[in-house]
């Protein structure tokens, strides 16, 4: 639940998903076998695989693993070829429809409409959402500061920064208030000062019991922040722990380390 400043705890917990669904069971997601074939790309290859309720997960891999294929299955944008994908207790098939206001997608391309300004953006997708005005006036304005972009809020998005971009479409991501939020490379073109300031506000929502899922080429943004890493390869899960412990498993370092030292097999193979 996004907190709202100098609001009675009354107020506070007015803030929840539009149709005021939640997760059945305190679930999270629950992948099994998921295969997604592009003709003759085998993009995800028979992925099983747990996420907890509340935990920051870290997807990683080299261009062209399969991470996004995986985050679009996941919010419901493809269609897998087969296999069982679960979100908050919900089956993702079947039961989209209350899938949907459970969870944020920030992608990699911008999500933002150039020609509104980027409050009026974060109040469109916000309206799409059915939110009562006072909370969305409410997550508006506290995300705005939290992501350092009210002195931005007015101006057209086209006139924003690679970074500034970014910091919007995350907003937008966020702005109802979701359980589940997938982060498709959230830091990309922000400098060190905004990449800092994005950590630590995704560090607030996993204090908030948020389930997160992260996308990043960064390895040191996935082992400052996640609870565990699943590493992709070709389409398969070829790892999966906490960074520590697969540090201490193949002697490596640093997640970069270990990254590069299992990855990119084809890569090196045509070197």
């Amino acid at each position: 639940m996004i907190k709202m400043l100098d609001q009675p705890e009354k107020e506070m917990k007015q803030l929840e998903s539009p149709r005021g669904l939640k997760l059945r069971n305190n679930s999270g997601i629950i992948i099994k076998n998921l295969v997604k074939k592009f003709e003759d790309i085998m993009a995800v290859d028979n992925l099983s695989l747990e996420i907890q309720q509340g935990e920051l997960f870290a997807l990683l891999g080299p261009n062209g693993a399969g991470k996004t294929t995986i985050i679009k299955i996941l919010c419901g944008l493809l269609q897998p070829t087969s296999g069982f994908v679960s979100i908050g207790g919900y089956d993702a098939l079947k039961e989209a429809d209350k899938i949907r206001p459970l969870i944020g997608f920030c992608p990699q391309e911008t999500a933002a409409f150039n020609f509104l300004t980027g409050k009026e953006n974060l109040e469109l997708f916000g309206n799409l959402y059915g939110m009562p005005k006072e909370i969305l006036k409410a997550n508006v304005e506290i995300l705005l500061e939290k992501l350092f972009l009210t002195e931005h809020a007015d101006r057209r998005v086209q006139k924003y920064s690679g970074g500034l971009t970014r910091r919007i479409s995350l907003a937008m991501a966020l702005v109802h208030d979701p359980e589940i939020a997938f982060l498709d490379e959230p830091t990309v073109a922000m400098d060190p000062q905004s990449r800092r300031a994005v950590w630590e506000f995704i560090r607030e929502l996993k204090q908030q019991n948020k389930t997160i899922i992260l996308t990043t080429h960064y390895m040191e943004e996935a082992e400052e922040l996640s609870d565990r890493v699943g590493i992709i390869d070709n389409g398969k899960l070829i790892e999966l722990g906490a960074p520590k412990e697969l540090n201490e498993k193949h002697d490596t370092k640093s997640l970069e380390d270990l990254f590069i030292k299992i990855t990119g097999k084809k890569i090196r193979e045509a070197v």
